[in-house]
């Protein structure tokens, strides 16, 4: 009876904040945008977004387009469209990222011999210097062949198509340049994080832990409106009150942070290492956010109090326990006082695991969060059981 009287106040809990449409788009919605804001920043696996006028360019046109397209070293996305004016349009909303337009004719002017010009458009800013680099390449590597293919013509070797398909196939056997890149020093962030990875893994601390405290203001309103009073008089002990509301403030936590997870997995797939190291983390973490939530509830006069002190609880300690920034780009000292807070035992475990490591290699960091929790958990009972029945 006590344990299904203490899953009821969970559940009522539970159903209480998931019923506010505002409170649901903080939980779900505004964590993915961060995400995605994030990611974009520090590199995605999206492809450029090209938009290509090619109209009657004949055969050459299309080789060209199919070498930007599928060049590993390029590997454009490309969106083809009928008109200069459409493609000009597209550029300006931001549908693509730059604009080819190749003349018509193209491939009749190249074989006479002639000049094709090839227009970029791009916005304002940088973008045109980055893909004016790419596209000029993949044109150089078109003319030196045609140049080939022109020269033997000439010199009466073969016809300019059977000098063509020979430099083509003997552009495939030479050599190319390899480029290795090597880091020097320490590598400010490992490569498996980049991307929509970091993003992840920095705003599921953030918002967990966020979620939780603001949950606390929940604890205040049973309080001032006497529900906590009401199930006091019932026969219900005060210690499965106790665990219910600590039940509650742990299912939201875990309920989000389940659903950052799974959601950047399938959309973005966001690597999250060693399954059964990611749910301990994740189970861990939201023991400490319920601790620090039920805490906060004991301790704040008014639900006003206690919204306040969360949000503010909640960003600054995120901030020094670099769930806002990469916690790389802190100074030494910066970086020895971040951990003291859960956020960056929580944060390395989770880097660890995406590195390739197992529940054996997170050991200490399990173990200062299972601290955390155990600590965080005590108080608020402590002071919690103090405020029910003073």
């Amino acid at each position: 009876m006590r344990i299904r009287a203490a899953l009821a106040i969970a559940r009522a809990n539970v159903v209480r904040l998931l019923r506010d449409r505002l409170g649901l788009f903080f939980i779900f919605v505004l964590p993915l945008i961060i995400i995605v804001v994030t990611g974009l920043q520090f590199g995605t696996g999206f492809l450029p977004r090209i938009g290509v006028v090619a109209v009657d360019v004949g055969e050459l046109g299309d080789e060209l387009v199919t070498r930007l397209a599928s060049d590993d070293e390029t590997g454009w996305e490309i969106r083809e469209f009928d008109s200069v004016d459409g493609l000009t349009d597209a550029v300006e909303r931001r549908q693509v990222d730059v604009g080819v337009v190749m003349p018509a004719g193209y491939d009749e002017q190249l074989r006479a011999g002639g000049i094709a010009d090839v227009i970029l458009l791009s916005p304002p800013g940088d973008t045109a210097i980055r893909y004016r680099t790419t596209l000029a390449s993949a044109i150089g590597e078109q003319a030196t062949v045609l140049r080939a293919a022109t020269f033997a013509a000439d010199e009466g070797v073969a016809s300019f198509d059977n000098a063509l398909a020979t430099a083509r196939s003997l552009q495939a056997l030479l050599p190319g340049v390899s480029v290795r890149v090597t880091t020097a020093g320490e590598e400010f962030l490992p490569g498996e994080l980049l991307g929509f990875g970091l993003g992840a893994h920095s705003q599921l601390i953030l918002f967990m832990f966020l979620t939780s405290l603001t949950g606390a203001a929940q604890l205040i309103l049973s309080r001032t409106l006497g529900v906590s009073r009401r199930m006091l008089s019932t026969p219900t002990p005060i210690g499965t009150i106790l665990i219910g509301e600590a039940l509650g403030r742990f299912g939201v936590a875990l309920l989000q942070g389940l659903f950052i997870v799974f959601a950047t997995m399938l959309a973005f797939g966001v690597d999250w290492g060693d399954p059964l190291g990611a749910a301990i983390v994740v189970i861990l973490f939201a023991l400490v956010g319920s601790g620090a939530a039920m805490l906060i509830g004991a301790v704040a006069n008014n639900a006003e109090q206690a919204s306040g002190l969360a949000v503010m609880a909640g960003l600054g300690i995120a901030a020094i326990g670099g769930a806002m920034v990469p916690p790389e780009i802190f100074p030494p000292t910066i970086d020895t006082v971040s951990h003291v807070t859960p956020h960056r035992w929580a944060i390395e475990a989770l880097r660890d695991l995406v590195s390739g490591g197992g529940i054996g290699s997170i050991g200490l960091e399990l173990a200062v969060l299972a601290g955390f929790a155990v600590v965080l958990l005590g108080l608020a009972t402590w002071r919690l059981r103090a405020a029910l029945t003073r």
